[in-house]
């Protein structure tokens, strides 16, 4: 099968996909290509498999403990007041995790609202020159 995480995945194997953040153990913690929040980033996993519960033992810990870390390091370096993490995998049937920060000075009617109720079509696009700094200080942090 051949979903949106794999040719991801195949781009950052080749090093040509420019919101690569850091190889981490269990996959590669890039940017989202839609910043509706500065610092969304997602997990994917290397090799990428089908959702969470086709890791077994260990490789699924360390997917889970790597999805943390990068919530760690995006809540450091952002400055956001929590982090959420989602998995869900009915649009691209491959697991991959979501990291999003939330923010205090978020719109009252989002504040309180899931990431998806943003209107992601009208959020900046990634930019290699305007991130370059958070992709920098993610990597550090990692």
């Amino acid at each position: 099968m051949s979903t949106a995480i794999h040719r991801r995945v195949a781009a950052l194997r080749a090093g040509s996909d420019p919101t690569r953040v850091a190889r981490l153990p269990s996959g590669w913690a890039v940017l989202g290509e839609q910043q509706v929040l500065r610092g969304y980033a997602l997990l994917l996993p290397d090799p990428v498999v089908g959702h969470l519960n086709a890791l077994a033992g260990p490789a699924r810990l360390q997917f889970l403990d790597d999805m943390a870390r990068l919530g760690d390091a995006v809540l450091a370096v952002t400055g956001a007041l929590r982090i959420n993490y989602a998995m869900f995998g009915n649009v691209e049937p491959a697991l991959h995790a979501h990291v999003v920060p939330r923010y205090a000075s978020e719109p009252a009617p989002l504040a309180t609202a899931h990431p998806w109720a943003y209107d992601w079509a009208a959020a900046p696009r990634f930019d290699p020159a305007r991130d370059a700094d958070l992709l920098a200080a993610l990597c550090a942090a990692l």
